[in-house]
């Protein structure tokens, strides 16, 4: 209710253009179509479903990444009100693969000795041990265990010296 000119009381129904309200088959399209343009996802790893405005992810990525990037595509789009992930994580990569290639990634970034760092691989999970220099080390080695293929979770347990 508003109050018009001279005080008179005047109602007044507003509709604005292009309502947000969007049903499940046009969110799943738009999630589709989203997920289809993502440089970040391969093109048909991940099926929508959707049910009550409410977006159910599923499929299998080889890289943790993948998995985040599918959610923020489609947790932003227009009549979403939630994102359920069911998308599996299954890497290519044998642990000692992974373990391997952490390690490399090491060597070639960083300017600092690696063998004061342990680097454990359990079921995609990278435990990271050990003593560095700095804040910028350790950031360096945990971005390393993030970037090897199958890794779904980190867990730092690295001690900065003084």
């Amino acid at each position: 209710r508003v109050v018009g000119v001279r005080g008179l009381a005047v109602e007044l129904d507003v509709i604005l253009p292009g309502s947000s309200k969007r049903t499940d088959s046009d969110i799943a399209r738009a999630a589709t179509s989203a997920l289809d343009w993502s440089a970040s996802v391969p093109l048909g790893a991940i099926k929508v479903k959707v049910e009550d405005g409410w977006v159910t992810l599923s499929g299998e990525v080889e890289w943790a990444y993948v998995l985040a990037a599918a959610s923020n595509c489609v947790r932003t789009l227009v009549g979403v009100k939630g994102v359920i992930d069911n998308v599996e994580l299954r890497p290519r990569a044998e642990p000692h693969d992974v373990k391997n290639k952490i390690e490399a990634a090491l060597q070639r970034r960083a300017h600092f000795d690696t063998k004061g760092i342990t680097v454990a691989v359990d079921e995609g999970t990278v435990t990271l041990s050990g003593m560095v220099d700095s804040w910028a080390e350790r950031e360096t080695v945990e971005h390393a265990a993030w970037n090897a293929p199958g890794v779904h979770k980190v867990v730092d347990n690295l001690v900065i010296a003084n």
